[in-house]
């Protein structure tokens, strides 16, 4: 059970805890490397179901691409909404368009792309923590180093939680709040994407802020290394200060001063003027976009590669989890074994040890094999041994030591001379 954790501090950003527990008893180390064992079997069959489960895919994955691209229609660089390939799977290659520019109004910001991302960071104080244990006096300690820095975070760190809050309280809440604003239309030549090609375009990339003015929206909010800061100083914030920064992805404008427009590659399911997802006899669902222009057979042979470095990467995590699984089963047969073998060790080292002396006798385990002598001593009111028994099997008598003896009295001790009688006994004779 642990004990109090002690204090020593060293400055007001760290400081350390000790905190003591005795080392676990036989029970306690079996009922820890039970629950090991129980979790590794379970790891064990869960390594198993991926490692099955990952070929079958994998072979399914491979035998849709391979109809994919026996079945694909290439639409070719002059686009045209061509009603004969409804329900077909397309190809095509074409730049991002969008209707309207997405903006955010509380900094003024207009981008024409799918995507306009705002990012906001607050300055907090963060707990690091380090743990060493070590024995000292039979007892198992912690050493527990806690530090605390101050650093810009995206999320909102709960001081709360600190080992010590008092001089590192960080804000409940940020004044401006992160978001991630999606254009509602996107087109490539005159169809319209789904959802879910538009959620495959996050090349973000950060909107420098150079030419940007600031003052003219906030006196108080400045502009340094592309963020927006809501402090005088960016070099030495303090904390709760905010800052903010954008990005894009998907540029879909004609004109737009951030560069050309998106060149997309697309592999879907023509329906009308939308492109959807389309679904193979094997089971699976084709729809992929590329941010570059390629042409169907480079399309698919990427994603035979992606499709061949998943199933290693499932096949190298399931063989991991299984060598974790036999790891924690065997924690199990070690323990017995250590145990084990420390009571046996205990159980010869008592046997060893323990020489009966009487008066005139002396004898002891060594030597009898797996046999061992039965001894049995009376003792008189003044603790003399008046009458020792001792029960031997024949084949072991002649190795029975009787030498003289001369001890001191007392209680635990014998001495030699009149009134001891001495009897000896085979093992098959009844007392």
């Amino acid at each position: 059970m642990a004990s109090a954790p002690t204090f020593s501090g060293q400055g007001s950003d760290q400081h350390k805890r000790i905190s003591t527990k005795s080392n676990p008893g036989f029970l306690e180390r079996l009922s820890e490397t039970t629950g090991g064992t129980v979790l590794g079997i379970g790891l064990f069959f869960l390594s198993i179901y991926v490692l099955f489960t990952n070929e079958g895919r994998a072979l399914q994955t491979a035998s849709s691409l391979d109809e994919g691209l026996s079945q694909v229609v290439s639409l070719g660089p002059f686009l045209s909404l061509d009603l004969q390939n409804n329900n077909r799977l397309v190809h095509l290659s074409a730049q991002l368009r969008t209707a309207q520019p997405l903006h955010d109004p509380n900094y003024r910001v207009v981008v024409q792309a799918v995507k306009l991302k705002r990012q906001v960071e607050m300055y907090q104080w963060v707990e690091y923590r380090e743990s060493k244990d070590y024995q000292e006096g039979g007892e198992t300690k912690t050493e527990t180093t806690y530090t605390y820095n101050t650093e810009w975070k995206s999320e909102l760190v709960n001081s709360r939680n600190f080992d010590k809050e008092i001089g590192h309280q960080n804000p409940s809440a940020m004044a401006v709040e992160s978001v991630t604003v999606v254009a509602p239309e996107v087109r490539v030549g005159p169809f319209i994407l789904s959802k879910g090609l538009v959620e495959q375009i996050n090349n973000f990339q950060t909107l420098s802020l150079r030419d940007f003015s600031a003052f003219s929206l906030d006196p108080f909010l400045s502009i340094y290394d592309d963020y927006f800061y809501h402090t005088q100083n960016p070099r030495r914030p303090e904390v709760g200060d905010v800052r903010v920064r954008f990005s894009f992805a998907g540029l879909s404008g004609e004109t737009s001063q951030l560069g050309q427009p998106q060149t997309v590659s697309i592999v879907a399911m023509q329906r009308g003027e939308q492109l959807v997802p389309f679904k193979t006899k094997s089971g699976d669902v084709l729809e992929i976009l590329y941010l570059e222009e390629l042409s169907p057979e480079e399309v698919f042979a990427r994603e035979h590669q992606h499709n061949t470095m998943k199933t290693w990467g499932l096949r190298a995590a399931g063989w991991a989890l299984m060598f974790l699984s036999i790891q924690l089963i065997m924690r199990i047969i070690y323990t017995l074994g250590t145990l084990t073998a420390a009571l046996y060790s205990n159980i010869l080292h008592e046997c060893h040890a323990s020489v009966v002396h009487v008066p005139s006798l002396s004898f002891g385990c060594s030597g009898l094999g797996s046999h061992p002598p039965r001894a049995r001593v009376h003792w008189t009111e003044d603790l003399r041994p008046v009458r020792l028994l001792v029960s031997v099997s024949p084949r072991h008598r002649s190795r029975l030591a009787v030498l003289p003896t001369v001890v001191g009295g007392g209680a635990g001790s014998t001495r030699s001379g009149p009134g001891v009688s001495r009897s000896f006994r085979t093992s098959s004779q009844e007392e």
